[in-house]
């Protein structure tokens, strides 16, 4: 079976997956590779040369792999908890999730770190699913600020926490490598829910631990 054909099914079995389009309304392969060529002739470049050959191909199977978070449930990752914890009810925080993902406004790369902190009720889960929810909605098509909200959002919704805290510090090729031309700027986002957005003491200690000082950051949802 076509490998897109495998990712359209794996879509419908997952209901928290992102919409994607019937397997009649996605292009198929043959198409997605067309396309490619369309864009390199309107490029000024020939499709047909030697070192572009292969070039459509490439970029279809990258592109299977840069959005496969199109087809995967991020609520799936965090079914299975913990609640052994031996009564710990302090801050879980793991920092500097790296991410790779794609603006939708330029396709061009976004590329940063991801820090995730939550405060236990009484389960927690396991720190490689924290790396593989973020590797969901890294694999999309993004906005930043979406993208911080809804990895806060999910984990809130999942495993019920007392608060949750997101930040996500990332640099923008749309900006870095056209248009301003400003490789030295990144972009800092949050999303605060929960104890973190209501108790000051909570955030402070969470900004700490991830080098952000709480008296000069604000919440982009604030």
């Amino acid at each position: 079976m076509d490998k897109i054909a495998k990712l359209n099914q794996r879509a419908k079995s997952r209901p928290g997956a992102r919409a994607a389009p019937s397997s009649a309304a996605r292009p198929s392969r043959a198409e997605a590779e067309a396309a490619v060529r369309t864009l390199i002739r309107w490029a000024g470049d020939d499709p047909d040369r030697e070192g572009l050959v292969g070039t459509p191909a490439r970029v279809a199977r990258a592109y299977e792999e840069w959005f496969a978070g199109n087809f995967e449930n991020p609520r799936e990752y965090l079914q299975r908890t913990f609640e052994e914890v031996a009564g710990y009810d302090e801050i879980v925080l793991l920092r500097d999730i790296r991410f790779e993902s794609h603006c939708e406004h330029h396709i061009a790369p976004i590329i940063g770190r991801v820090h995730i902190g939550y405060l236990p009720r009484d389960r927690v889960v396991g720190i490689s699913k924290l790396v593989r929810l973020v590797n969901v909605y890294a694999k999309r098509l993004q906005v930043q600020e979406k993208m911080t909200a809804e990895i806060a959002k999910c984990l809130n919704v999942v495993l019920k926490p007392f608060g949750v805290g997101v930040v996500v510090e990332a640099a923008h090729e749309c900006m870095t490598t056209r248009g301003v031309h400003k490789p030295e700027v990144s972009m800092v986002t949050s999303c605060m829910l929960g104890s973190f957005r209501t108790r000051v003491e909570t955030r402070t200690e969470f900004l700490s631990a991830i080098s952000l000082k709480g008296s000069s950051f604000r919440s982009s949802i604030d």
